[in-house]
């Protein structure tokens, strides 16, 4: 069993996570594509202090990252949307593995946000059979106004039918879902045959690993529904089939692929800043964050403002092969400027001008990316993470 150090660990991470690698080559698209298929996810969020964090979380691996490349591969059915742990872009080798949740929400044996309507979701299949693609606002119903979104009847209904996997999300208008039918969205060379349970659990184990460098069995299952056991199961196959192995961290068992373990043997740019969003790949499970980077992170947006230590969004800073600062940043489209309202540096920071002439330049290329002219840090401290 190997053992890794902690900064071995952060390396490892950031590798298989596309971050503080060399310089990419190919052409931006295709760059973009190589990215999704290795992160195996990007979450949506809907936010937009600065920019949403599908296109954020793309743009940090991918410093030539366009936000039309997005929607470019949803017209070219080379990602779709669906569930991960969350709503997301899933890349479209992927599809079949979409296939046992939908399954289970249309056979009742998982359950979903709304009651099944049978009626109103067959008048909606059939209005977007004969009409073609939809949006929620093309169908009229009362709404009932609850403690969630989508309350409108017909929403719940369309919601249901993608979860399902009678619908598919086409494309996107200024934000809002156009749903079609399923097989008029997926590629015709697609595998859509349903895994089987090994097949299922093997995806989710290595799926994982690959992108992350090393898990154990709760992260790799991080809000998923109903397949702890199976993912359990793949991991004792894969171990005595030899294509993961047991290494320790501080002093914690986790399991990592051997070819992933190859990545020990690249060089990390460490002295490259990256801003990360708040629900990106790599933190977006908090307690793994703090157990291997010694970064405590929590997104205050959801915290009442006079309770907020840091800020509404503050977005996590990488350097040096670990987290180093957060930022709270927002974007003031009149005066066109990314504003960093508050910018935190960990009392650790070792090299703080060469940090600082670093992070100055990620923030104009942030602020680029935010369609901003320029960025303004309105008040610098230190802080002490833990």
């Amino acid at each position: 069993m190997r053992t890794l150090s902690l900064p071995q660990a952060r390396k490892l991470a950031l590798l298989s996570q596309c971050i503080s690698t060399r310089s990419l080559k190919g052409s931006a698209y295709t760059e973009t594509l190589n990215v999704f298929e290795r992160l195996g996810y990007v979450q949506i969020d809907t936010i937009s202090v600065v920019q949403r964090a599908h296109h954020h979380t793309l743009w940090s691996r991918n410093p030539r990252y366009q936000v039309a490349h997005l929607d470019q591969l949803v017209a070219d059915k080379k990602v779709f949307e669906y569930w991960s742990h969350a709503a997301s872009y899933l890349p479209m080798r992927d599809y079949r593995f979409s296939l046992p949740r939908k399954t289970a929400l249309k056979m009742g044996q998982q359950s979903h946000w709304y009651k099944k309507d049978h009626k109103l979701m067959a008048d909606v299949l059939q209005r977007i059979e004969s009409e073609g693609p939809l949006m929620a606002k093309d169908f009229v119903s009362k709404s009932h106004k609850t403690n969630g979104w989508g309350s409108k009847p017909s929403k719940q209904a369309l919601e249901t039918l993608f979860m399902q996997g009678d619908l598919m999300i086409a494309e996107r208008k200024n934000f809002h879902k156009v749903y079609d039918l399923t097989q008029r969205v997926l590629p015709n060379d697609v595998d859509a045959s349903i895994p089987t349970e090994q097949e299922h659990g093997q995806f989710l184990v290595l799926s994982y690993l690959r992108a992350h460098g090393f898990g154990n069995l709760a992260e790799i299952t991080y809000l998923l529904k109903n397949v702890k056991t199976l993912a359990s199961q793949a991991l004792n196959v894969l171990l005595e089939r030899g294509d993961i192995k047991r290494v320790i961290i501080n002093e914690f068992v986790y399991f990592a692929c051997c070819d992933a373990l190859l990545l020990l043997d690249k060089r990390l740019n460490k002295k490259q800043v990256h801003i990360l969003s708040p629900f990106d790949n790599l933190l977006i499970q908090r307690k793994r964050t703090q157990s291997i980077f010694n970064y405590k992170y929590l997104l205050e947006c959801y915290v009442p403002a006079a309770k907020r230590q840091f800020g509404y969004f503050c977005l996590p800073v990488v350097w040096d092969g670990t987290l180093v600062a957060r930022a709270d940043c927002k974007v003031d489209k009149q005066t066109s400027t990314l504003n960093v309202i508050h910018l935190f540096i960990e009392s650790s920071v070792k090299e703080k001008e060469i940090f600082f002439t670093a992070l100055e330049e990620k923030l104009q290329a942030f602020a680029q990316f935010n369609q901003c002219s320029h960025y303004a840090i309105q008040k610098a401290s230190t802080h002490k993470c833990i």
